[in-house]
């Protein structure tokens, strides 16, 4: 994990996090680099959020071009348990200088083994981040009964199929497992959409005490083929303007006619963002297909929609 810059954000007007950070044992050199930055033995650097986070990430890039700091290979943003997944997301897709500098390769959350259950249940924000995770972490593994554990697997497969889960005790996890894992093999920079993509087999459907129409689930539509993008992106547009709100997450592996290469497309909420082309990727058997994660959404209007392309 060294090369790796880490944002600390927390809620509140009083920092833990970052004081921890600062005060490991032989981890921390003994001054600040530069503001609210500070380097690790790790070779890891830590930076406090102070302002908005898109404003964060391009302090960091232009300190790290103009020599301020060190240079990093990769960011890693630590969320508070309140935060609503959508913005953060849309930060790093929809602004120029940081979709242009920085690409999304995971969202990884934590999931308490022994509470999990009761938050998932209980609180919005925790139901969109489990829902719109690549990685699932379920954390405090040894204070929990197998049952316990058992329990919180089976709905949070239900909530997210797509997800990969991993238990962690003491706060161990092999990097592999968390890094690296998105669009593009960060080593040999080839595109593995499939394995982002992560559609689930089936419809799911989450586990929530909520009216039938405040359910969170995901789904997947294979579109028609041939296609092009041409026809598509309208109706992607259309999705977006229309159930927006409801939807937390969109990605889709396109196969297009007037498309020199496959392209992967994303969404969050209202913003269909621009599409990634997959150079030197294709499949066997061509499949254009969309996997949805939303609240509430209308997927039979959906469904139908997008079949008229």
């Amino acid at each position: 994990m060294k090369d790796t810059a880490v944002i600390i954000n927390e809620l509140g007007s009083t920092g833990l996090d970052d004081i921890l950070a600062k005060h490991l044992d032989r981890t921390i050199e003994s001054q600040h680099i530069v503001d609210n930055t500070v380097l690790l033995e790790s070779g890891c650097l830590c930076c406090t959020l102070t302002n908005e986070m898109a404003d964060t990430l391009r302090d960091l890039f232009f300190k790290r071009a103009l020599g301020a700091i060190p240079e990093f290979k990769r960011l890693i943003i630590e969320t508070t348990g309140m935060a609503d997944p959508g913005p953060i997301m849309g930060s790093l897709l929809n602004e120029p200088v940081i979709s242009s500098t920085y690409r999304l390769d995971a969202v990884v959350v934590t999931i308490d083994s022994v509470y999990g259950i009761n938050q998932i249940n209980e609180h919005s924000e925790a139901q969109k981040q489990a829902a719109v995770a690549d990685v699932l972490l379920i954390t405090k593994s040894d204070l929990a009964t197998e049952a316990q554990i058992q329990t919180l697997q089976t709905t949070l497969s239900t909530l997210n199929a797509g997800a990969t889960q991993h238990q962690v005790t003491q706060g161990e996890i092999d990097p592999a497992l968390i890094i690296d894992i998105g669009l593009f093999d960060n080593k040999t920079q080839q595109a593995q959409p499939t394995k982002w993509l992560r559609a689930p087999t089936q419809k799911t459907k989450g586990l929530i005490p909520a009216s039938h129409d405040g359910e969170i689930s995901s789904f997947t539509i294979t579109l028609p083929m041939p296609l092009s993008y041409e026809q598509l992106e309208p109706k992607l547009e259309w999705l977006c303007t229309h159930h927006g709100d409801q939807l937390l997450r969109l990605k889709g592996i396109i196969h297009a006619d007037d498309q020199a290469d496959p392209i992967a497309v994303h969404a969050v909420h209202q913003t269909l963002y621009a599409p990634t082309p997959l150079e030197g990727w294709n499949e066997e058997q061509p499949i254009s297909r969309l996997v949805l994660i939303g609240k509430g959404l209308d997927e039979a209007g959906i469904r139908n929609e997008m079949m008229r392309i």
